[in-house]
């Protein structure tokens, strides 16, 4: 009969080089894998006693039968190996063989196969498992020992053949339960069964009900799980499970519940829920915990039927096995959560001592921290039972319980000091513990409350001090930022001392999380930024990764900006130490930095009296000599350098590409100064181009050019004079509609266009006489002088209709327009696409649009803020303080300013430390009428996230400082 081979198994286990010819001959066979696989038991045997070759019943010992060459090659490769036995190959060591044969017997022929070689070893990688993972010998051409393990090279098609020992009449329940482990690993390695495999293993499975072997009665317990068969498989085994769910068994009956609530469906669920309500409060826990868990999963599926068994589970609740009395209080929980008020009863019931369970505990701290959370009580006076217990728990013997209770108790909102100090206290008190998972849990959950309430945490630097030495590097991390958080100005220099010998030992994760702890310790106290500064300056020359030394110059670049007598400016009277290390810049970095380290030569040059700097780049020689052109004074050279640049470097690109040599220079006025977006965003067809009036042209004409264009060619708005900002595209329909439209808003001192850009989706429809009709009740202050109808609009062909409105010339105002879409719908045919005669009058409603203060804003941004503030002056300033309301950050306030202004933020200055205090953000633009302004923003956040504003504004007319005060309180 033929052969059947198994392409995963290999031959790596025979034992000498010299047997490398006969594989190869071997390898003709189609017996040749299998045979290497199964021979190993023979070898095992021979090598404890060469006389046990004797008592081998070969054929029987081979789950297969033998063609004639086959039978040969296995005659003789069984000869050279009694005969290098007994001449050649040294006494396997018997541990190890002993070892061997227990993992391979011949009374289980099939067996895990083996590599093939060290290159399927190394394709297949060598999966782990529970299961033991003996070390074997290898051949004596291999120099390393390799660990073996059984699931190696192992096949779908392999298992499900060895998967039809389920059928056998006489179970072997030992082999069965490998079969089935293999099964659980292909499955767990996210192998896929077809569903005709599917359904053969599981009615295979169902068959080993029958074997009394508790150990393969679970694997089967196991499998039917991970199959998780279909509604019409599940009738075949329900009733196998309630029968083990009825057993007097225990662990038949809690797996069988398990098995029974993962396959079942809703209706079989009625009809065993009478057993799974006997089971919650059945004497034995696992049988309750098992119950309870399923009811836990079938919460999801079938909620109405759970929240049936409320009386069961309340009686669970009050178990004394600790198990039972923790998944009770989840699922009971589980069913009540959306029921506030019953949340709360259950909460103020169990917190009168009816729970014993450490792990229950923990979880009704948890609850009742919720509800705390919740119920916006006033927990300073008055009545505070839910906070009381949190305390009493405070005093419960088991460590987990403290912690949990401590925890809650640091985390509840508006927490005072007094309140926190026996949480404090016990955290305290773990710090010293000889659990590193106490310590840590300790010092990170101090660390937490060191950011909102630093006070409260002072009592415990002490010790942890004593953690900053610490085996484990993540406590004497955390312990280190807390101190720095929580230290005073006396006791920088020696945390700094302590710290310069512990940045060594850490990774880089951890230093990133240190450099940010110092940057805040300098902010708190400025005085001490010496010696922080000369840290942070130390550790830059230190090895470390990309993100650790960004946070460094981040942190010292944030110094500089907030702490003024941190920047050591050019006028220093030692500036060769600082050229000294620029100058290596230029000579050993990239073009980049070499640029960089030029600007700065010459902006030292410019400020000291030094001829070393004035020979490094040719632009700023002639700028600071000054002997090539008489007309350079003093005052422009620093302009030159310091002064800010008010335009985009891409519009001056833009300007300088475009720019054709000719006698006339080239004016850098003439650069627009803000980024401009695209005239038209149309949803188009895919592999469409849009066209018609406003489509951008094809060639160099600037982006931010292709607005003034088009405005320009319609005689209705050539008296609006120069436009002053076009705003991005606004939306005004949902995506996927017949319909697409979207408006830019086109700014004028007197006047505002609205361009409506719409699209036709529809192919079978032609749009004409296309307007759109603007009501503008909420706009007091517009009036509707002028509008262009679009004549027509064919499918996916963007066009553009308007609407002009007139206002007070050089007032920001402000409104609400509601837009309505009307035009003629006419049908076209398909076959000729031409459109009837005769059209239907149809109307789209869209979205409303608003005109807001900063649509009167133009981004400007300025290369050196301080320069251009202080070259502003004072006399067009005016400062006040606003107060913001409730934020969840800092973050939260500065964008939501930045979004009503409408302005630039420089230098960085818009994105906010995490969990900082207090921040500045520098803003600049041009209002309407080409007014500049330069505001500085300075927020602040308390502990209960009252965040205040300082806003500072300097412009070139008071009256627009004043405005943009009013925009700040009015929005």
């Amino acid at each position: 009969m033929p052969v059947r081979t198994n392409k995963s198994i290999g031959s790596g286990h025979a034992a000498l080089g010299a047997l490398v010819v006969l594989r190869r001959a071997l390898a003709r066979a189609a017996v040749h894998k299998v045979f290497l696989n199964h021979i190993r038991p023979i070898r095992l045997r021979l090598a404890v006693h060469p006389t046990l070759i004797l008592n081998i019943p070969l054929k029987r010992s081979l789950p297969f039968n033998f063609s004639p060459i086959a039978e040969f090659y296995l005659f003789i490769y069984l000869l050279i190996i009694i005969f290098l036995t007994f001449f050649s190959i040294p006494p396997i060591p018997l541990e190890l063989t002993l070892a061997e044969s227990r993992q391979f017997r011949p009374s289980l022929p099939s067996l895990p196969p083996t590599p093939t070689s060290q290159s399927s070893l190394s394709g297949r990688g060598s999966p782990r498992s529970t299961m033991a993972q003996p070390f074997v010998k290898k051949d004596d051409d291999r120099d390393e020992e390799e660990e073996y393990s059984p699931f190696l090279g192992i096949e779908k098609g392999a298992v499900l053949q060895e998967a039809r020992v389920f059928n056998d009449p006489q179970l072997d329940a030992r082999r069965c339960s490998q079969v089935i482990t293999k099964l659980l690993y292909l499955l767990n390695q996210g192998e896929t069964f077809t569903k005709i495999e599917a359904t053969e293993v599981f009615f295979a499975v169902t068959k080993l009900f029958q074997s009394k072997d508790t150990g393969l009665r679970r694997m089967v317990y196991l499998m039917i799980k991970e199959l998780s068969p279909c509604a019409d498989e599940v009738i075949i085994v329900t009733s196998s499970l309630m029968k083990d769910m009825n057993s007097k068994t225990d662990m038949y009956r809690a797996n069988a519940i398990r098995v029974l609530c993962r396959i079942t469906d809703g209706t079989l669920l009625t009809q065993i829920e009478r057993y799974l309500k006997q089971a919650i409060v059945d004497k034995n826990p696992v049988v309750a915990s098992a119950a309870l868990v399923s009811g836990i999963h079938l919460l999801q599926t079938s909620p109405e039927i759970v929240k049936r068994w409320s009386n069961e589970v309340q009686e669970a609740v009050q178990s004394r096995a600790a198990l039972v009395q923790f998944h009770a209080l989840a699922l009971l929980h589980q069913i009540r959560q959306n029921d506030r008020l019953a949340v709360s009863k259950l909460v103020t019931s169990l917190t009168r001592g009816t729970v014993r369970s450490p792990l229950a505990q923990c979880l009704l701290i948890r609850y009742t921290s919720q509800v705390i959370r919740e119920s916006n009580v006033n927990n300073q006076t008055g009545d505070r039972p839910f906070f009381d217990f949190l305390e009493a728990c405070l005093r419960h013997k088991a460590e987990m319980v403290i912690f949990e209770a401590a925890r809650a108790i640091t985390e509840l909102s508006g927490v005072t000091s007094r309140e926190l100090t026996p949480a404090i206290t016990v955290l305290q008190l773990f710090l010293s513990s000889s659990k590193p998972v106490l310590r840590f849990a300790a010092v990170r959950t101090l660390n937490k409350v060191a950011m909102t309430h630093p006070l409260a945490v002072t009592n415990c630097n002490i010790d942890m001090e004593s953690l900053i030495s610490d085996q484990n590097r993540s406590i004497a991390t955390l312990a280190i930022t807390t101190l720095l958080k929580t230290g005073n100005e006396s006791s920088v220099d020696r945390l700094m001392k302590q710290i310069t010998s512990f940045m060594s030992d850490i990774a880089d994760e951890f230093k990133v999380v240190v450099v940010d702890a110092i940057r805040s310790l300098c902010l708190k106290f400025p005085l001490k930024y010496r010696s922080l500064m000369n840290f942070l300056s130390n550790i830059l020359r230190e090895e470390g990764g990309f993100e650790y030394k960004k946070a460094i110059v981040d942190s010292i670049v944030i110094l500089i900006r907030d702490i003024p007598d941190a920047k050591e400016r050019p006028k220093t009277s030692d500036p060769g130490k600082y050229i000294r290390y620029i100058y290596n810049r230029v000579i050993l970095e990239n073009a980049t930095v070499r640029a960089a380290a030029v600007s700065t030569l010459a902006k030292f040059g410019s400020m000291v009296d030094s001829l070393k700097v004035r020979d490094r780049a040719t632009l700023y020689l002639d700028a600071l000599d000054g002997e090539n052109s008489i007309d350079k004074s003093e005052e422009d050279v620093k302009e030159f350098l310091f002064g800010s640049l008010d335009i985009p470097l891409i519009n001056l690109e833009t300007s300088l590409r475009n720019y054709e040599a000719s006698e006339e220079p080239f004016n850098i006025a003439s650069v627009p100064r803000e980024v401009k977006s695209q005239p038209l965003v149309e949803k188009k067809a895919q592999g469409k181009k849009p066209t018609g009036l406003g489509a951008p042209a094809a060639g160099p004409t600037p982006v931010v050019d292709a607005y003034e264009k088009l405005l320009s060619s319609i005689p209705e708005f050539l008296t609006f004079g120069k436009l002053f900002k076009s705003s991005a595209p606004v939306e005004l329909t949902e995506a996927e509609t017949e319909y697409s439209v979207n408006v830019v808003k086109h700014i004028y001192d007197g006047h505002i266009v609205f361009q409506y850009n719409c699209t036709n989706t529809i192919p079978e429809q032609m749009l004409e006489n296309v307007t759109v009709f603007v009501d503008a009740s909420e706009a007091e202050e517009f009036t509707e002088i002028a509008s262009k109808p679009l004549r027509s609009l064919p499918y996916d062909s963007p066009g553009q209709t308007f609407v002009a409105f007139e206002k007070p010339a050089g007032v920001p105002a402000v409104g609400k327009f509601s837009n309505l879409l009307k035009f003629i719908v006419k049908e076209v045919d398909p076959a000729t696409g031409e459109a009837e005669e005769e059209g239907v009058e149809d109307e789209y409603q869209l979205e409303d649009l608003e005109i807001v203060a900063a649509d009167y804003m133009l981004k400007v941004g300025v290369s050196n803020f301080r320069n251009a503030w202080e070259s502003m002056g004072e006399d067009n300033e005016r400062v006040d303080e606003y107060g913001l309301g409730v934020r969840e950050n800092l973050a939260e306030a500065v964008n939501a300013v930045i979004s009503i202004l409408g302005m630039q933020p420089c230098e960085g200055t818009e994105v906010v430390p995490s969990n900082s205090r207090s921040h500045t953000c520098l803003l600049s633009g041009v209002f309407i009428d080409n007014v500049r302004v330069l505001v500085r923003l300075s927020f602040g956040i308390d502990g209960p996230k009252q965040v205040a504003m300082k806003l500072a504004v300097r412009s070139d007319d008071m009256s627009v400082s004043d405005t943009i005060h009013d925009i700040v309180a009015n929005n």
